[in-house]
């Protein structure tokens, strides 16, 4: 893979530029209409095309010890685009960009999922460096510069999928006209695009985020910061406050010489979750022989929908669990636990076709191979829930299982070779097909896990304590019937909190995320928000908590999304979610 990394080189750009005409060609014929269409006004109003994707204001919900970045004068390669999209009403739209050396000195480097919009008809995308707010696009620094016709370059196997593997091909390269300055390398200078295929690097991330009551200028924001790779993807990861709507498609830049007006952009605001789903983690994709592919396309003005490319192979490292998103939207129940007394969790999981098979966790975050606990059958076709604990008290984790009729059934000891022995809990017909949502954990119990959190179908929350083989404990009220707790979606139980007690992890339907640390018999106590609310996690559909990583705690969420996707969530806190890996692909 070596032979395709490259930077553009200075001798290159040179030789091919040489090729061109010395003078640069008249203003485009749309530059006088744009110049008229893009007031100070409309550009301040402005949507970025990122808030529509459910990024969050400034720094809300940051943990505490994290950079933030600093608002500036801008560079001058660095500015925005304004283009109007369908689907944002009569709203105008913005993203980041930044000039690109390129043999025709017109190429300006942007997100894929900003591009999209630029080649719907009737845009009037226009890219303007050193954006001013407030000055019309006369008073602009360098002016404004329309986007070409035809002149925007997007891989032909990227999609707006912002989840999917299919985000490392999130880059655009936009081609523009000239103004009465000049091509816009010219006037501006340009940074080199240079892919180097690795994740840790030191960079400067450049982006303009939106006008709110913290950046009434809308001016540039930049963070100087470290970068790591995002797990499971071919992308770069780095964490600083401030990059809210509107940063999308902006640089990451190494050694920077402002004197110059030179630099290498390594990355751009974009990929997973658009280049992220909060303001302080931001994501960007690595440059790899894709990149370069779509890089020579633009420079040389083919047309990349008209050449056969085979499918993106994603992240080369593998991925830990078997199978395709496709099949993973079968998967219809989990429960983590440790059912092979390895000391740490597997995954098990209930198949729409009644097949129950176990993923044996290897401590570091990964699965070994899987095992078939139960063939397809109908009975357990109808498992509404399931949950894992030790009731049985005997250090390897027991199933408990929900059906829809209300049966429920408690399987002791679940191992690599059977479901264990079954105790009846509950016949059919009982009041627990009233049981919408439940999930086990060491509440109140100081040895094993022998606690279940009810969520009912009436909006009740109820505890039950020292819950065993045969016997549902003594039950304790939460929280009486309702509305508020019927929007209580999905359950799960961990450390999150670091301690031996287990926390209460709750995803309500608007798709956020909240932590009870102070659960018990007395109370539920205090709700910490972990994220959201956004749409994103409004897609999840099931979610469980184990100890698959190497802290010893049960703090390692999975969550599996309705395209199939499973991720991993390490080391979750009660402050945040943890690093994120993917486990299972989305379905294509």
């Amino acid at each position: 893979m070596g032979s395709g990394w490259f930077t553009v080189s200075v001798v290159s750009v040179v030789s091919a530029a040489c090729m061109l005409a010395a003078a640069p060609p008249e203003p485009a014929g749309g530059l006088r209409s744009a110049e008229a269409y893009w007031t100070a006004a409309r550009m301040a109003a402005a949507v970025p095309v990122d808030a529509v994707r459910s990024r969050a204001a400034a720094g809300a919900g940051a943990p505490s010890g994290i950079p933030t970045g600093v608002h500036f004068d801008g560079m001058p390669m660095v500015g925005t685009f304004f283009y109007r999209q369908a689907g944002i009403g009569t709203a105008d739209t913005s993203c980041t960009g930044s000039v690109v050396r390129s043999a025709g000195k017109s190429m300006v480097l942007t997100a894929g999922h900003c591009a999209v919009g630029m080649r719907q008809p009737a845009n009037r995308a226009v890219f303007v460096p050193r954006y001013r707010h407030g000055k019309t696009a006369a008073g602009q620094p360098f002016g404004i510069f329309p986007v070409r016709a035809g002149g925007v370059y997007t891989d032909p196997r990227y999609r707006v999928h912002g989840r999917a593997a299919l985000s490392d091909l999130d880059l655009a390269f936009v081609l523009v006209e000239p103004n009465a300055k000049g091509r816009v390398e010219k006037v501006t200078g340009a940074l080199a695009f240079t892919p180097v295929g690795t994740y840790e690097h030191e960079v400067t991330v450049v982006g303009y985020p939106s006008a709110s009551r913290v950046n009434k200028g809308h001016e540039a924001v930049r963070c100087d910061v470290p970068t790591t790779r995002l797990r499971g993807f071919r992308q770069l990861r780095m964490v600083c406050k401030g990059f809210y709507g509107g940063v999308s498609g902006g640089p990451w830049i190494k050694d920077y010489d402002a004197a110059r007006r030179t630099g290498k952009v390594i990355g751009n605001t974009g990929g997973y979750h658009g280049g992220g789903n909060d303001s302080w983690v931001t994501y960007a994709p690595v440059y790899g022989k894709e990149a370069r592919e779509l890089y020579e396309d633009a420079d040389s003005g083919r047309d990349p929908d008209s050449l056969s490319r085979p499918p993106y192979p994603g992240s080369a490292d593998g991925l830990p669990l078997p199978g395709s998103g496709e099949l993973w939207t079968h998967a219809k129940a989990m429960a983590s636990g440790d059912f092979t007394g390895s000391g740490r969790s597997s995954l098990l999981v209930v198949w729409t076709d009644g097949e129950v098979t176990l993923f044996p966790g290897d401590g570091r975050g990964g699965f070994l191979p899987e095992r078939r606990l139960m063939a397809p059958n109908a009975g357990w076709k109808e498992v509404a829930a399931v949950t894992a604990g030790d009731f049985t008290g005997s250090d390897r984790f027991d199933l408990m299982v929900r059906r829809k009729d209300g049966r429920m059934t408690l399987h002791g000891d679940v191992g690599s070779h059977g479901l264990g022995r079954v105790t009846e809990m509950a016949p059919a017909g009982s009041v627990w097909k009233h049981a919408a949502q439940i999930t086990a954990g060491r509440f109140d119990a100081s040895t094993y896990v022998t606690d279940l959190v009810v969520r009912w179908s009436d909006g009740e929350l109820t505890l039950h304590t020292a819950v065993g083989a045969g016997t549902f404990g003594r039950e304790h009220r939460l929280k009486g019937p309702g509305p508020a707790w019927k929007g209580a979606a999905l359950l799960a139980a961990g450390q999150f909190s670091g301690t031996r007690k287990w926390d209460l992890l709750v995803r309500w339907s608007n798709g956020a995320l909240a932590g009870h640390p102070g659960i018990g018999t007395r109370g539920l106590g205090g709700a910490r928000r972990l994220h959201g609310p956004d749409d994103t996690w409004t897609h999840s559909v099931l979610m469980t908590t184990g100890q698959y990583t190497g802290d010893g705690l049960t703090n390692d969420l999975i969550v599996r999304w309705s395209d199939g996707e499973t991720t991993l969530y390490e080391d979750t806190r009660t402050n945040g979610l943890g690093a994120e890996r993917m486990l299972v692909p989305p379905r294509a």
